[in-house]
């Protein structure tokens, strides 16, 4: 399949390769500084990973600046030794400290904003918000850790946000995560001033960049100014819901995460864009002990008491490749525009996975996920390379099949009309029952947006979900959300909740979409591996 894929690009990037990218894309975040490097280049060799997300890039200033852009560089130069079509990603996170002033400002950053080159240092104080009320300060003592968020309205903040991006484009890297968009353009009215920053960036890219092309993304669902699109793609974390009616630590992944249309950077447009979805992390353990926390009071602490990854990572194996299947699955039909970023390697911070180690035998705390197959090589491995191997090789059958529309947020049906009979179609149309519960929702809901089906025309709504665990549910079909004419298999109306038809999943992790035709009141249920 891969031998058929295009990643061929120069200057501006087609839908096309951009879809070819993303589709075989993980986090890898900070490869640059892995002691596993030599193991980690070959996990990407053997899975054709084409897209290193997060693979550089700094929170806290811990490390000689210049020594981070040298190991990031090496990484790069690595990298493409071995596949020159690789595209490595870095971050320009929404964070500054202290240790930036540290840094000097190279004459090349004062001439492209037009200002006369002096010498001195970044200015933290210059780039901060100056409103400490609003909590994005946070005064430290560690000169790596004392900073806050950048304040992109002011030239200092732009300063140095162009500085670090250039100096990854000058390593060899093709993308940019520009962390959380929507905080550090607080007081930037209309993104103007940003919006002129990342052409600047842009501009740099297509003298100085490999293939004279810089991809920008951020934690965002879009940023649509008259008609431009601000990022080349978008990305976003998963939401979830616990789910408690299952033992152990379940959870399942609730429908969001619609994507901003209009014009692309590159030229091309589309009413949606493409995006990237991800296990993410913000500390790993996110309570003190969670055995003395309640199930159901746990349940709502972040993941189960973890950041994403995290949660990830501590489940068994077998748990974790499951999971992985269903992730993979429910991007597939929930968006036709979403691609799912694998994890491959990612910090876990304080939530340690405990495990036998691959070279001596001996059991060990490993404080990072990494995707390898366990070996001498990377004796701290997770074992999930196969399975994301199995994934990928799947490719995109399930969203051919069974796709939600791509326009998530808007339902269909305004104003249409039977042709025949006159009568006129109901917006909602909601598919409820005890299966709900599997897909974020809260069972038996008649009134849930979570399962609320999509009008394709031709008097006909549906909806795709994934449940994860085999088993036979129920469930029914209630027009306007209500229950006063509910509709199973056979047309006929029913009124009440109890008036229910059943359909089972034999596998674990299959697509189950639902269909029910206005008028003939035809319900039919379809399954999916």
């Amino acid at each position: 399949m891969e031998e058929t894929m295009n990643f061929t690009f120069d200057g501006n990037i087609s839908r096309e390769v951009l879809e070819n990218y993303l589709s075989r894309s993980v986090t890898a975040a900070g490869l640059y500084e892995s002691k596993t490097l030599e193991d980690d280049l070959r996990a990407i060799r053997e899975m054709g990973v084409k897209f290193l997300g997060r693979a550089s890039g700094i929170w806290y200033m811990t490390m000689d600046d210049e020594e981070h852009f040298r190991l990031s560089k090496e990484l790069a130069d690595k990298v493409h030794a071995q596949d020159p079509e690789v595209i490595l990603q870095s971050c320009v996170f929404e964070w500054i400290t202290r240790r930036m002033e540290t840094v000097e400002i190279p004459d090349y950053v004062f001439e492209a904003f037009g200002m006369e080159p002096e010498h001195r240092s970044f200015r933290l104080d210059d780039a901060l918000f100056t409103d400490e009320s609003s909590g994005y300060t946070s005064r430290r003592d560690d000169p790596a850790k004392d900073g806050g968020i950048p304040d992109l309205s002011r030239q200092e903040a732009r300063l140095w946000f162009y500085y670090r991006a250039t100096r990854y484009i000058d390593c060899g890297y093709e993308a940019l995560h520009m962390g959380q968009v929507h905080l550090y353009t607080a007081n930037d009215k209309g993104m103007a001033k940003t919006a002129e920053l990342f052409g600047m960036i842009r501009a740099y890219a297509r003298i100085h960049g490999r293939r004279h092309k810089i991809l920008l993304d951020a934690h965002t669902h879009g940023v649509n100014i008259r008609g431009k699109l601000l990022f080349d793609y978008h990305a976003m974390p998963f939401t979830r819901m616990p789910l408690l009616e299952v033992p152990g630590e379940e959870l399942v992944l609730v429908r969001e995460g619609y994507s901003e249309g209009g014009e692309n950077p590159n030229g091309w447009s589309a009413k949606t864009m493409p995006y990237l979805m991800e296990y993410d992390n913000w500390g790993g353990l996110v309570v003190d002990d969670r055995e003395k926390i309640p199930r159901e009071e746990l349940a709502w602490r972040d993941w189960w008491g973890y950041d994403q990854i995290a949660w990830f990572a501590n489940q068994p194996e077998a748990s974790r490749n499951h999971f992985l299947e269903y992730t993979y699955k429910w991007t597939e039909i929930n968006n036709p525009n979403a691609y799912f970023e694998l994890p491959f390697r990612r910090m876990i911070h304080n939530a340690e996975v405990f495990m036998k180690r691959g070279d001596n035998g001996e059991m060990d705390a490993q404080d990072f996920y990494q995707i390898n197959t366990k070996s001498a090589a990377c004796p701290m491995g997770f074992d999930q390379e196969e399975t994301a191997k199995r994934l990928w090789a799947t490719g995109h059958s399930l969203r051919e099949q069974a796709a939600n529309p791509e326009m998530l947020i808007r339902y269909g049906a305004e104003n249409v009309y039977d042709e025949e009979t006159g009568m006129k179609l109901p917006e909602k149309i909601v598919v409820y029952g005890s299966f709900q519960s599997h897909v974020g929702a809260v069972k038996n809901d008649s009134n849930s947006e979570l399962t609320r089906m999509y009008y394709i025309g031709d008097n006909t709504y549906t909806l795709s979900v994934v449940i994860p665990f085999a088993g036979t549910y129920d469930y029914s079909v209630a027009t306007y959300g209500t229950l006063s004419a509910t509709y199973q298999s056979d047309g006929y109306p029913r009124s009440g909740s109890s008036n229910k038809a059943h359909f089972t999943t034999q596998k674990d992790n299959m697509v189950v979409r639902f269909r029910y035709q206005f008028i003939t009141n035809k319900v039919t249920v379809e399954m999916f591996e």
